[in-house]
């Protein structure tokens, strides 16, 4: 990764606008101004995360593997590494983003389990008696 273009704060939050927009995730600096107009989010949510770091925000979404797949062709470089910008890490963003769909998950029982006791219920009650 030594090769790479090495992208500094200043660089970063120069390029924030619609002309030149770069984003920075899991440490890495990518040129999305193409992209903009054709982010299925719109172009206001990538614009929010300009000049700073954008990790959470894009593994919060939970981007499908064709979305990231089309993130090396717009890679800029690394961010560099000592700056006053502090990186979120990616297994952070991750963690948060497993506990987002844990509670979601979570949600959905609280939702079957008593849909289903009650299906049961009737379904012995009807069983038992012949009748609701």
């Amino acid at each position: 990764m030594s090769d790479k273009k090495i992208v500094t704060l200043e660089e970063l939050r120069a390029h924030k606008g619609r002309d030149s927009f770069y984003v920075l995730v899991n440490g890495n600096v990518y040129d999305v101004t193409k992209f903009l107009d054709e982010h299925p989010g719109g172009d206001e949510v990538i614009l929010a995360e300009g000049g700073q770091d954008a990790t959470e925000a894009f593994e919060d979404v939970g981007h499908s593997d064709e979305a990231r797949a089309l993130l090396p062709d717009m890679l800029v470089g690394e961010f560099e590494q000592n700056s006053e910008l502090k990186l979120k890490s990616g297994a952070a963003a991750a963690q948060a983003n497993r506990a987002s769909t844990a509670v979601e998950q979570g949600s959905n029982l609280m939702y079957f389990f008593p849909l289903g006791a009650l299906g049961a219920y009737f379904a012995w009650r009807f069983y038992s008696t012949g009748s609701f």
